[in-house]
């Protein structure tokens, strides 16, 4: 009897294998995306755009002719595009906005693993400006700043709802930054007195 309870006790140290378990990383859910396709959109602030089908404006604040405040809902793709515009008088004006603007940027390089830029120049619709793609586990992976280096001057910046993880989220950056790019190269400022 003895024997055979030891035997049944080796056989079942034996069973159990020799290999630790490992436990298995977190997966992430596999997102399809639908083509881009884009809609013009244009209300009272003193530019209109083409933004994604997928995109909504939420809300809108303006003040005259001189300040306007948008958030768009990305939709499915979980965040918020903040745009705020301004109109300004003089060139002085137009440095201190840009330097603002980029310190927006370099309060993320902390975070940040790599800050690509890219430059806008549309001399047909009289746009400028600096894209910016924030790479790494950063709040904020995009920002931008455009002017047609006279008056108009208009600051974006993405706001995803969730944790920066940059590797999971790379599939949806890269699909959003043509989006933005798309309605950052294509804005047109509406004639203002």
């Amino acid at each position: 009897m003895k024997y055979a309870i030891l035997i049944v006790l080796l056989g079942v140290l034996l069973a159990c294998g020799e290999e630790n378990p490992i436990p298995k990383p977190p997966t992430y859910l596999r997102t399809d995306f639908p083509e881009h396709s884009y809609h013009f959109y244009e209300n009272d602030c003193p530019y209109s755009m083409e933004i994604s089908d997928l995109f909504q404006v939420k809300t809108m604040e303006r003040v005259g002719d001189a300040y306007c405040s948008q958030e768009v809902d990305l939709g499915p793709l979980n965040g918020t595009l903040f745009l705020f515009y301004m109109r300004f008088n003089h060139r002085d004006s137009l440095a201190a906005l840009i330097n603002y603007s980029n310190d927006k940027v370099d309060e993320h390089k902390i975070k940040a693993d790599r800050i690509d830029y890219e430059q806008i120049s549309n001399k047909i619709n009289k746009v400028y400006g600096t894209f910016f793609e924030l790479k790494g586990n950063v709040a904020t992976n995009f920002q931008f700043y455009l002017t047609d280096s006279t008056k108009n001057f208009i600051r974006g910046e993405i706001l995803l709802n969730c944790r920066p993880n940059y590797d999971s989220l790379r599939p949806v950056l890269n699909y959003l930054k043509e989006d933005v790019l798309h309605l950052a190269k294509g804005l047109k400022w509406k004639s203002t007195k």
